[in-house]
């Protein structure tokens, strides 16, 4: 049995954070934006009204996910790392409709976030995985298998302002503060005829991570807010997950 409107399985759809998780969040995304901080949004009318969308973001702060979250034009779905879902953040997160990552590995959030797609909704992933420069220099390939697994069209984010200069990973950004969330012009990736799976995952991450580099050079000539300075490795956290470990992936192309 199936729903008439997304044609998908009525067992699926039962097993879905509800539609009502983001109708309620929406609001305080957008006073977060737009009280709390001075948020300009630019490029609403790249990302496509109907069908299944992942907004793949730079990742510079914890904030990056709420401030995305709370200037798209659609309801998403964030990837959040599990340790994050204790306490009341966690009541939150959960309520809000997100998704928890287990970063040492498995396949519980693509297989969410795949469902979640293939229901018509949108999924929000910070495919850096980690908080650094937020240039996009690498990405983890779960934003590619999601796009070629799910049909779903893919919209770069550069999200700017979150931090800035040599301020610390965990520091909060003042009220106030200019923030600049930009999407980008939407792509879509697919697989070639005679590419194995590796291949395919490996070319679409490429061109995901290209796009999305590109983009936020372009927010950064277009606003003139740089990105801040990466702090070096062992001091990176792992706030707003993108994935699952990318070894992982391989099993379940």
């Amino acid at each position: 049995m199936t729903d008439g409107r997304t044609g998908t399985p009525a067992t699926l759809q039962a097993s879905l954070p509800g539609r009502w998780t983001t109708a309620w969040s929406r609001p305080v995304g957008w006073l977060l934006d737009h009280v709390v901080y001075r948020t300009s949004v630019t490029g609403r009318s790249n990302v496509p009204a109907t069908g299944p969308v992942i907004f793949a973001g730079n990742h510079i702060s914890f904030l990056d996910g709420p401030v995305m979250f709370g200037a798209s034009p659609r309801a998403m779905h964030i990837l959040v790392k599990q340790e994050m879902f204790t306490g009341f953040l966690g009541r939150v997160l959960t309520a809000s409709g997100q998704l928890p990552v287990d970063r040492r590995g498995g396949r519980a959030a693509l297989t969410a976030a795949r469902s979640l797609l293939d229901a018509g909704r949108c999924v929000g992933i910070l495919p850096e995985g980690t908080r650094g420069s937020g240039a996009a220099a690498a990405i983890n390939n779960g934003v590619a298998w999601l796009a070629l697994n799910s049909g779903a069209t893919v919209v770069p984010v550069s999200i700017l302002g979150t931090r800035i200069g040599g301020e610390h990973l965990d520091s909060v950004p003042a009220p106030r503060r200019r923030l600049h969330v930009s999407f980008g012009g939407a792509i879509n990736v697919s697989r070639r005829p005679g590419e194995t799976g590796r291949v395919s995952m490996d070319r679409a991450g490429t061109e995901i991570r290209a796009a999305l580099a590109r983009h936020v050079q372009d927010s950064i000539q277009r606003t003139g807010q740089p990105l801040p300075h990466a702090e070096s490795p062992h001091q990176r956290h792992e706030a707003v997950a993108g994935t699952p470990a990318d070894h992982h992936l391989r099993k379940v192309q």
